[in-house]
C-alpha cells in the first residue's frame, strides 16, 4: 500500500522526469492520430526545453504528483489571453495531463486536475478550457465528472 501522492509545484530538478512523460503524452496522441498530432525525434528533448521556458513565468502552472519519492504524474496548464480565432475570453488552459500507468486509478488524475484549478483560479481565471482527445474516452469521462461541459468539437481532414 502506498501513501497518498503529493501534489506540488514543479522544481527545475523535476523537469527531467516531467519531460519524459510528457513525451509518452506526445507518443499516445501520436498513436492515436499520426496524421493530426506530430511525433519528433527526440520528444523529450524538446519538452525539456519548453518546460524550462515555461517553468519561471507566473501564467504557468506546472505541477506534479510525487509517490514514493518518486513523480507518478504531471498537469501544465497557464493563463491564456483572449483569442479571437477562438472565441475564447481570457481563461486557463489545461493542456497536459499525465499520470503512469502503474500509477492510474487511484484518483490521481482528479487531484492534478483539482489542484490545476485552484491554481488557476489564485491566478485570476475565471474558467479552465481544455482539449481531450476524440479517441479517449477515459479522459473524457474524467473531465465530465469534474464538471467540464463539452463546447467544442476540433474536426481533422487531410489535404
Amino acid at each position: 500500500m502506498h501513501p497518498p501522492p503529493a501534489i506540488r509545484p514543479a522544481r527545475a530538478e523535476d523537469l527531467p522526469a516531467v519531460s519524459a512523460m510528457a513525451a509518452k503524452l506526445l507518443e499516445l496522441h501520436h498513436a492515436l492520430d499520426s496524421a493530426r498530432f506530430f511525433l519528433t525525434e527526440r520528444p523529450a528533448e524538446g519538452y525539456a526545453w519548453w518546460f524550462e521556458q515555461e517553468l519561471p513565468r507566473d501564467e504557468v502552472v506546472l505541477l506534479v504528483a510525487e509517490r514514493d519519492g518518486l513523480l507518478v504524474g504531471y498537469a501544465y496548464a497557464r493563463l491564456e489571453e483572449r483569442d479571437w480565432n477562438q472565441l475564447l475570453d481570457a481563461c486557463g488552459v489545461l493542456h497536459d495531463l499525465w499520470v503512469e500507468p502503474e500509477a492510474r486509478s487511484a484518483g490521481l488524475a482528479e487531484a492534478l486536475v483539482t489542484a490545476v484549478a485552484a491554481a488557476l483560479r489564485a491566478k485570476g481565471a475565471p474558467r479552465i478550457v481544455l482539449h481531450a482527445a476524440a479517441a479517449n474516452p477515459r479522459a473524457q469521462a474524467l473531465f465530465a465528472r469534474l464538471g467540464f461541459r463539452p463546447t467544442m468539437m476540433e474536426m481533422t481532414r487531410e489535404l
